[in-house]
């Protein structure tokens, strides 16, 4: 569904960020810049449960990312989907590998004590692209 021009920004070797709408409970919009995986079909995020995106996605699954192409910031793809999995379960090993793509460290150092991680992967149903 990712048209073939876009497919490097979403490559593990390309350091772009996507930034995440979601859907606050009075109806606005909250964006947060993240780091993300694709797998081939879903672009995959993580965050830490009880945060804002976390509250937020598990409420209502709609989103929409942008992703800019580090290089040429007035390139993009735009990309509106859904949430379809929220799992803890092999998330404190995708923010590690999210680390190693974003910053060479093979652990995340932020991690506070205490703290669940959280993946969710997101099925793209609108893509739309510049340049």
């Amino acid at each position: 569904m990712i048209p073939a021009q876009f497919l490097d920004l979403l490559r593990f070797e390309t350091k772009a960020f996507a930034h995440l709408a979601t859907i606050m409970p009075d109806g606005s919009p909250q964006v947060t810049p993240v780091w993300f995986d694709y797998d081939g079909t879903h672009i995959i995020i993580n965050s830490a449960r009880g945060r804002v995106k976390d509250r937020n996605l598990r409420r209502n699954p709609n989103v929409a990312l942008a992703i800019s192409d580090p290089n040429n910031p007035y390139r993009y793809v735009q990309i509106r989907g859904r949430v379809v999995e929220i799992t803890e379960e092999g998330a404190d090993a995708m923010i590690d590998r999210l680390c190693f793509k974003y910053t060479g460290q093979p652990v995340y150092p932020w991690r506070r004590p205490g703290e669940q991680r959280v993946t969710y992967k997101i099925l793209p149903l609108r893509v739309q692209g510049n340049g």
